[in-house]
């Protein structure tokens, strides 16, 4: 099963040999592995650079319809994704998700697998739609990524991301139906 064409909310095993699934506590210690990198980092999500493990796991975690998920390779967590309703109240038919992937494995077509497993499970959880709120610009990869998958750039919000090393980027909002 190609994950990146046919990944659905259960498990999916694609050619490269990487499963996606949801996380479990156990997965966390991996899911962390690659999480804090990133974060510290700074250049590709809004996290505070300064967030604590704890804080992280809290905010990677979801509780339904949201979902926490990994893609594995044996027993090695290689990358994870988070998905959940983008607002709440009248916006809750909209889903959100985030994605990262262990940089040993990047530019295999991990994170558009993540993705498509996240479409996959917001569509079987009732969302109708899915937004990226905050894409860095700079992150040509992603945004690429995304596009590819179907999402349309809305906006660029100019100078809303200040990157550690090009200083105030543009944030896009991202979007497509399911």
């Amino acid at each position: 099963m190609s994950a990146t064409a046919d990944a659905t909310a259960d498990s999916g095993r694609n050619a490269a040999g990487f499963d996606i699934r949801p996380a479990t506590a156990a997965d966390w210690p991996g899911m962390w592995a690659i999480l804090e990198p990133v974060i510290r980092a700074g250049d590709a999500f809004t996290w505070d650079r300064a967030t604590t493990e704890e804080e992280a796991r809290a905010r990677w975690f979801k509780d339904a319809p949201g979902q926490a998920f990994v893609a594995v390779q044996g027993k090695e967590v290689v990358g994870t994704g988070e998905l959940h309703a983008n607002q709440g109240g009248g916006g809750n038919h909209v889903a959100n998700a985030g994605y990262m992937v262990h940089p040993d494995h990047a530019g295999k077509g991990l994170a558009k697998a993540l993705c498509a497993y996240s479409l996959d499970a917001a569509k079987a959880a009732g969302f109708r739609a899915m937004q990226f709120n905050a894409v860095v610009e700079s992150n040509v990869r992603a945004v690429a990524a995304w596009q590819a998958m179907g999402f349309e750039v809305l906006a660029t919000i100019p100078e809303a991301f200040n990157h550690p090393t090009l200083g105030y980027v543009g944030l896009k909002v991202m979007y497509r139906r399911l």
